[in-house]
């Protein structure tokens, strides 16, 4: 019987022991993970982290974008100024001298894994210039994807004015919730329910067509700006910032994309320039792509543009002019420069008569006059040939 008592205290210590050991084995590598894994980026100029998730808690310390943060926990907090909404806050460790631990709003912080995605995203454009610039009319969201039926895809808020390169566009059809969603003027991140935004469908044009789908542009983004390189953004919060140096020759047609033929062809967008983003510091050379306005609803596929035109300038009379005007055609993006040892080169992709779409490839010369001039392929006879 003393011997059973033993045995069973023995097993009994020698579990606890295992318990122990198990724990202590655990512990460190799940801190370690913590820290390796659930970290994030400040997204906000500035943010407080604080002592808690109470609207009366002492601010502990001051972050600024860009600064990386461990996220240790989070909480799901009433909104205080409408009920029917949550606020998400994080506990996180800021990387300053003291470790300093507290409370942000999760809206303020990118976690790592989305950054990681944005930077993904930017990467797919490798290679691909920026076919315009554009400016935010409103605070509104940067997304993974072009699709505002819901909070999960949303990367950050950016500020009104913010300033970017377009790489790209294209049209979704509208969410079937968007009577609940009308614009993308940016809720918090993270709300753990979904605002009601309704009021922007009465500053809509009443002389614009119905439409079933919608335009959304994807955006590369200055560093000052946003620590995420690249993202999506609704169309309608998007101003394209024409360059000064071009804008008044825009008659009848929409400029869609531009990209400059002498100099510095970029149109990068700087964060620091703020409103005068399309100021350009001299006047040059332009390809720019127009297409018509209608009054037809938009199709989803549709081209992005239908013209092309070619506009000169003449240094000694410091005038433009055109070099060339393409007839009407079925274009899409991108527009591709390329500097050759005499001339330069754009290509763009043409749809056929056919209904098939192909690269076609311009040349840009100076005659003897020193005037821009564009050896154009008839697109249009080689369709006829294949009749």
């Amino acid at each position: 019987m003393l011997t059973m008592v033993m045995h069973i205290r023995l097993d009994s210590s020698i579990y606890k022991y295992l318990l122990i050991l198990i724990a202590l084995s655990l512990a460190p590598g799940c801190k370690t993970i913590a820290k390796q894994n659930n970290t994030g980026v400040v997204v906000a100029r500035r943010a407080q982290i604080r002592s808690s998730t109470a609207v009366v808690a002492a601010d502990l310390l001051e972050v600024d974008r860009g600064q990386q943060v461990d996220i240790l926990d989070f909480q799901d907090v009433q909104d205080p100024s409408d009920n029917t909404k949550k606020e998400r806050w994080l506990r996180v460790q800021a990387h300053d001298g003291d470790s300093t631990e507290g409370w942000i709003e999760s809206r303020n912080v990118m976690p790592d894994d989305v950054l990681q995605a944005s930077i993904k995203l930017a990467e797919e454009d490798k290679g691909i210039p920026a076919q315009a610039t554009g400016q935010l009319r409103a605070s509104s969201n940067l997304r993974l994807t072009p699709d505002r039926s819901g909070n999960e895809n949303i990367m950050m808020r950016l500020d009104s004015g913010s300033s970017f390169e377009i790489v790209g566009w294209k049209r979704v059809p509208k969410p079937k919730s968007s009577e609940v969603i009308e614009s993308d003027v940016a809720p918090k991140a993270g709300s753990a329910q979904q605002g009601n935004t309704r009021g922007n469908k009465e500053n809509q044009d009443e002389n614009e067509p119905e439409e079933s789908n919608e335009v959304w542009y994807k955006v590369h983004l200055p560093s000052l700006a946003s620590p995420a390189p690249a993202g999506w953004i609704y169309g309608k919060q998007v101003e394209l910032t024409v360059p000064s140096d071009i804008i008044f020759y825009r008659t009848g047609r929409e400029f869609v994309a531009w990209q400059r033929l002498d100099g510095d062809s970029s149109t990068e967008a700087d964060g620091s320039k703020g409103k005068d983003v399309a100021r350009e510091a001299k006047p040059g050379s332009w390809v720019i792509l127009e297409k018509s306005s209608s009054d037809q609803p938009h199709t989803i596929g549709e081209p992005d543009f239908d013209r092309i035109y070619v506009l000169g300038y003449d240094k000694r009379d410091q005038e433009h002019y055109t070099a060339y005007r393409s007839p009407d055609l079925k274009g899409y993006l991108p527009c591709r420069i390329e500097a050759g040892p005499d001339n330069k080169t754009f290509t763009i992709r043409v749809q056929d008569e056919s209904g098939q779409v192909n690269d076609v490839q311009y040349s840009v010369y100076k005659d003897g006059r020193g005037y821009l001039k564009v050896n154009a392929p008839n697109v249009a006879n080689k369709d006829k040939k294949k009749k």
